[in-house]
């Protein structure tokens, strides 16, 4: 009888986990299998779940009329500093509030967890007339330093569970042979914490590469938009182009998923060790 019931447990787990999988792959195969019809195509009665043949219209249209390479420099650029400049200020914050102890501890953190409550839609007003004000409306420059503010936060709290996790006898071993406190943060705490670094460097990329209210509202001119504006862009008040948008979004998902592929070690050691206090 027990075997009976954990063969119909097994059998429903795999059924359900199954279902679960077809329900998560099926939209980004869908999106795929429209990327590759022809515009003409896109629309036919009875469905095609495999199109008879195979178009790069789509693609070629992308680079061809709406500079979608531009876009996906910009993206790139932003993403990539932005991550790399909020995981080096909150890695330093972070360590700050694991090691030592000091009056504002407390509300610090608590304001970082607060800020993650805000929707960003609702500093949008302030943010534009800031950003006004500073000359940094449709640059790159300023998208880079309200997505470093917007990250900061949630990465300095993810952050300091790590360097929580690490003994202070390492550090203070480190200083008794020599090193000062910062030559024994770089030297050798550092590169304990690299899979928690990773895992924040690619939490900040991923964050920065598919946000898309502060983008629309501070990049105007068809240079400086970033990838989540020009899928935006696609979409107008009477049609929206199927085809030119099912290509501009496996283009966007690809970066993120290699991405993933890549660093999947390095990520799941990362969340481990900042999940459970050594």
């Amino acid at each position: 009888m027990i075997g009976k019931e954990s063969t119909a447990g097994r059998a429903t787990k795999f059924t359900f986990l199954g279902l679960w999988l077809v329900f998560t792959v099926f939209p980004l195969y869908w999106i795929t299998i429209t990327s590759l019809k022809a515009p003409g195509d896109i629309f036919a009665f009875p469905i095609a779940y495999w199109p008879e043949h195979f178009s790069l219209e789509n693609y070629s249209g992308l680079f061809g009329k709406a500079d979608f390479g531009v876009y996906l420099t910009n993206s790139l650029i932003v993403a990539f500093v932005a991550g790399a400049v909020a995981t080096a200020i909150s890695m330093l914050s972070a360590y700050v509030l694991a090691r030592f102890e000091f009056r504002t501890k407390s509300a610090l953190l608590m304001a970082a967890l607060v800020t993650q409550m805000i929707p960003t839609f609702i500093a949008l007003g302030p943010l534009y007339l800031l950003m006004t004000d500073l000359n940094l409306v449709d640059n790159r420059l300023g998208l880079i330093l309200v997505y470093v503010a917007v990250c900061i936060p949630f990465c300095t709290v993810m952050l300091r569970g790590f360097f929580e996790n690490i003994p202070d006898a390492l550090e203070e071993a480190a200083m008794i042979d020599g090193l000062s406190r910062f030559g024994a943060l770089f030297r050798v705490l550092l590169p304990v914490m690299r899979p928690g670094i990773v895992a924040a460097f690619i939490f900040n990329f991923v964050n920065c590469w598919n946000e898309l209210f502060l983008s629309v509202t501070l990049m105007n001119s068809d240079s400086n938009k970033t990838v989540p504006t020009a899928l935006n862009g696609f979409i107008s008040s009477f049609n929206i182009d199927w085809g030119s948008m099912s290509a501009a979004a496996v283009l966007t998902i690809l970066p993120t998923m290699l991405l993933f592929a890549f660093a999947s070690r390095h990520i799941v050691q990362g969340l481990t060790a900042g999940a459970v206090k050594g």
